[in-house]
């Protein structure tokens, strides 16, 4: 089996304090900011699926525990970062492991202070009162009523003199803000998912034949995600072969590969929560026919040049700008459109084969956060430290009026990339995608 890759350093205490000093910084003085940790989801009757973090809590504390409860108190003296966690229980711990307990999480996680859950109810009122402003994710509901059950009983308050509250205020757009700009150690685990997930796609084009099931393929990719220390996949994996890769977020995976089709594999590793994303599709009997090779190189050179114009100040509009016109001229120098290009953009006949956007932002989540327009017009320009996918695609019909050689032909070709201060840097470049480097490793399996 191949050596598993050396793991990155983990983000330090101090980077996730810092987090937190500068998003307390953007708070008025008397706000407080609610942020909710995930829960255990039921799978069936008494199973659980396995434990994910929600993004923004983990992305302000690390804290990997379900049912926490981030608080941020600017200006309070007892101190400004407060956490809820699961109480100590020896007896449940025997079942499900060591919880850290509030003195844990202050040790190991460096908040000023932690409390068990079992004293939020009695605690959390008087945490709040006297905060004129709460900002908390007004999406999700629990943590909505944990906070209105909380002040309306921080509201006797009013009268010993304390102010009432004036409103509530989304969390999400601050701390989202900051996530869009990775730091070095968050761009080492991005670098080090996109190579895990670049393993797992050369080991798949490497296993691929015809009569192997697409699950099958499934398997070795989520195999080497493991054997590599990741958690596991990022997002469900999408194994299309033939037409089934024409259906966007094909997750069925349960047909068998056949000759002088295509497959295409869209699958990511997630480590230390942080996400790899790639695409490569390639032809199930090691070589690709004229009609595929055809539309490969289509979508090719519309990827390569999407990639050469990331750097600081272009924006991602003008980029799919680009791929647009570059699929276009393909649709039509192949014959699947005809006129000329301008008038099929116009039109927008190219979506009938192009249905997507070129790029989205890569982080904690494999669609991460962050606004791609900083007004409703005017489109935000890359910055260093972004990082995003460039994902190009074509998507052929079985339909009557299509030649048959392009019918069912699916095809995405997608890398990870970061914008650096003098242009980009190339997360997932270990992963083959010219024809002639495919044909090679596929025949030298």
């Amino acid at each position: 089996m191949p050596t598993p890759l050396p793991r990155p350093a983990a983000i330090s205490p101090e980077e996730y304090r810092q987090r937190r000093a500068s998003l307390l910084a953007k708070l008025p003085s008397h706000a407080a900011l609610l942020v909710p940790g995930a829960s255990l989801v039921t799978r069936s009757h008494d199973s659980e699926y396995p434990f994910r973090q929600q993004s923004d809590f983990y992305y302000l504390t690390g804290f990997q525990e379900p049912d926490a409860l981030l608080v941020l108190l600017p200006g309070r003296g007892e101190g400004q970062s407060v956490v809820f966690c699961q109480d100590r229980d020896p007896h449940l711990e025997a079942w499900t492991g060591r919880r850290l307990g509030a003195q844990g999480v202050v040790s190991q996680h460096g908040l000023d202070q932690a409390f068990e859950n079992a004293e939020r109810d009695a605690r959390l009122p008087s945490l709040l009162e006297g905060r004129e402003l709460l900002y908390a994710p007004l999406d999700n509901p629990d943590a909505l009523g944990i906070a209105k059950e909380a002040l309306a009983q921080a509201q006797s308050g009013m009268r010993r003199g304390k102010p009432p509250l004036k409103g509530w205020l989304d969390s999400r757009p601050l701390i989202h803000e900051m996530r869009l700009i990775k730091s070095p150690a968050e761009i080492a685990l991005l670098r080090h998912a996109a190579a895990i997930s670049a393993q797992a796609h050369v080991r798949a084009m490497r296993t691929c034949q015809a009569g192997v099931y697409e699950y099958q393929l499934q398997a070795e990719l989520e195999h080497t995600f493991v054997w590599h220390g990741a958690s596991g996949p990022a997002y469900s994996t999408i194994v299309g072969g033939g037409a089934n890769a024409c259906v966007l977020h094909y997750i069925e995976n349960s047909d068998v590969l056949e000759e002088n089709t295509l497959v295409l594999i869209d699958a990511g590793a997630e480590f230390d929560l942080y996400a790899g994303d790639i695409t490569r599709t390639f032809p199930v009997g090691g070589r690709f026919n004229d009609a595929q090779r055809e539309l490969y190189q289509v979508v090719l050179g519309a990827q390569e040049r999407a990639v050469k114009a990331i750097a600081p100040g272009a924006t991602l509009a003008d980029i799919h700008q680009g791929v647009v016109e570059d699929l276009t001229a393909g649709l039509i120098e192949v014959g699947l459109l005809t006129g000329e290009v301008q008038a099929r953009i116009d039109d927008e006949s190219y979506r009938r084969f192009y249905l997507h956007s070129t790029s989205h932002w890569l982080g904690l989540d494999v669609h991460d956060v962050g606004t791609y327009r900083l007004d409703e017009t005017t489109p935000r320009p890359l910055a260093p430290g972004m990082v995003l996918t460039v994902e190009p695609g074509l998507y052929i019909p079985c339909d009557d009026d299509i030649p048959e050689a392009y019918r069912g032909i699916g095809i995405r070709i997608e890398d990870n990339v970061v914008v650096t201060e003098r242009g980009h840097d190339i997360l997932t470049a270990d992963v083959p995608k010219q024809v002639e480097d495919i044909e090679k490793l596929m025949a030298n399996k």
